[in-house]
């Protein structure tokens, strides 16, 4: 029995939902986000509150039931207030700026690395060692802070590179003299 399958969802007043047989559209102050849903999952709306059903017990859908409970639930709280993911850039030389809609990396590479800001992502940059990636799908935030994160992962002996802010780079002892 799915825990998080059965909870139902309470829609704020500042939101609108519509559901399209198992295409859900959430409608709120800080934007619009659209999904489709799996087929197997019933989504039904009765005043303001919304619950997911699942046919039968068999695994896949007892596996789908609290994801497509908690995808809705995401988009319902990402259209109220905003995702956002911090990263850190550490290391001597590197840095990250923000020039119009781009942003520009500097990595210790030959070139500085730039990256454009997809459809309903921001990048800010407040300070030159720390980037911070906002927008209303969580899927999405998630997705270009990893891919920010690939342009130079931390190494392990001397933690440069970029991470998370709340990760911890468990560091590595250098190589030690002949003895």
């Amino acid at each position: 029995m799915s825990r998080i399958g059965n909870k139902p969802i309470t829609v704020p007043d500042s939101v609108e939902v519509k559901i399209e047989g198992q295409k859900v559209t959430v409608k709120g102050p800080k934007g619009t986000l659209e999904k489709e849903m799996h087929p197997n999952m019933k989504i039904e709306l009765n005043d303001k509150v919304i619950t997911v059903v699942r046919p039968d017990d068999q695994p896949f859908n007892r596996s789908i039931h609290g994801l497509t409970r908690t995808l809705i639930n995401n988009m319902i709280q990402g259209v109220l207030n905003e995702y956002t993911r911090e990263l850190e850039i550490n290391g001597v030389g590197y840095r990250a700026a923000k020039q119009g809609n781009k942003l520009v990396l500097t990595l210790g590479y030959s070139h500085p690395v730039e990256m454009v800001e997809p459809e309903g992502i921001k990048y800010e940059v407040p300070s030159p060692n720390q980037i911070i990636v906002r927008g209303i799908d969580k899927e999405l935030v998630g997705e270009m802070a990893a891919v920010i994160r690939t342009k130079r992962p931390p190494e392990v002996y001397r933690g440069k590179g970029i991470k998370y802010v709340e990760e911890h780079i468990r560091r590595k002892e250098g190589k030690t003299g002949k003895k």
